[in-house]
């Protein structure tokens, strides 16, 4: 294959996507734009249709900056590049899925929503999503970031959150990076905890989900509360 300078000009990708639009692009095109160069021995479209070809888009929508370094040609400026445009759209597409729900009425909504956000997390985050009086989202907030027992949060910072939005109802979503669906014991006390509290403030504590990998377990239809 001919390098990407001796391609006619409205061949090259970066130039192919200014005159044409990027929905004209093929996806080594658009991956070899982020990656700019190539080496002596491939040209930068090759080097991104190895990539593809190798894990595919969606196993590299979910890559890393060590992962994406272990591909011949790619450093740590390219990978850099490709994690951080990967990230991005993965952010825009959660967003966009968040905004879509119009009410939240099952555990299995929610956790469709926030999986692709906690799946592939290496740490513990719990969050609160915050609810009007027609299960509506909202906003949600991260309160607890940690590697380990980051569930493990007081009901006056769980509560705060929702009081300065306004919730009628909350959920409680954390995630378990080991991809464990269990709840620890001390999982449950915290939730049960924070149960109790929200019965005081008159905001309810509609669930507690873990996000384990692609899965997720709840609390309630666990029967835990």
């Amino acid at each position: 294959m001919l390098k990407v300078k001796e391609l006619p000009l409205d061949d090259r990708p970066r130039e192919k996507l200014i005159l044409k639009g990027a929905a004209n692009l093929s996806d080594a095109e658009l991956i070899a734009i982020l990656l700019r160069t190539g080496t002596k021995g491939k040209s930068v479209i090759e080097i991104a249709q190895e990539l593809i070809k190798k894990d595919g888009l969606a196993r590299l929508a979910s890559g890393s900056v060590a992962s994406f370094t272990k591909n011949n040609g790619i450093g740590k400026d390219k990978a850099a590049t490709l994690a951080a445009a990967f990230e991005l759209a993965r952010r825009v597409k959660f967003k966009e899925k968040w905004y879509s729900y119009k009410k939240i009425t099952s555990p299995e909504e929610l956790a469709e929503i926030f999986i692709p956000l906690l799946k592939d997390e290496i740490k513990e985050k719990f969050i609160v999503v915050c609810l009007n009086t027609s299960n509506q989202i909202i906003k949600y907030e991260i309160i607890s970031v940690g590697n380990l027992n980051a569930s493990i949060v007081h009901p006056r910072e769980v509560f705060k959150v929702a009081i300065e939005n306004n919730s009628a109802n909350i959920f409680l979503i954390h995630n378990h990076p080991s991809g464990n669906p269990e709840p620890s014991n001390e999982d449950i006390k915290i939730t049960k905890k924070l149960v109790e509290a929200g019965k005081i403030f008159e905001i309810s504590v509609f669930d507690h989900i873990i996000i384990a990998g692609d899965g997720y377990t709840s609390f309630v239809e666990r029967k835990i509360i």
